[in-house]
């Protein structure tokens, strides 16, 4: 797998996760789940949110490394230059 193939799917997992938290807080915000569903409804809205979570942070922290180690390479070979 190439990085950009790489970048391109973390890229969508940071979107899919981001749109799992809003959705997750609209659901709360809007008591679309919880006047109908009660507790069962806030813990679906909660399980959005944690999955959201789950999917944005760890792949923004290795976009992160990943673009930083970019960057580390081409300083070096700028001063190889």
């Amino acid at each position: 797998m190439t990085e950009q193939t790489i970048i391109r799917i973390l890229k969508t997992f940071i979107i899919l996760g981001i749109c799992l938290i809003i959705l997750g807080h609209s659901l709360l915000a809007g008591n679309y789940l919880s006047d109908s569903m009660g507790i069962h409804g806030i813990m679906i809205s909660a399980a959005c949110i944690a999955v959201g979570v789950l999917f944005s942070l760890p792949t923004k922290i290795y976009l992160t490394i990943l673009l930083m180690k970019m960057e580390s390479d081409l300083t070096a070979q700028n001063k190889q230059s």
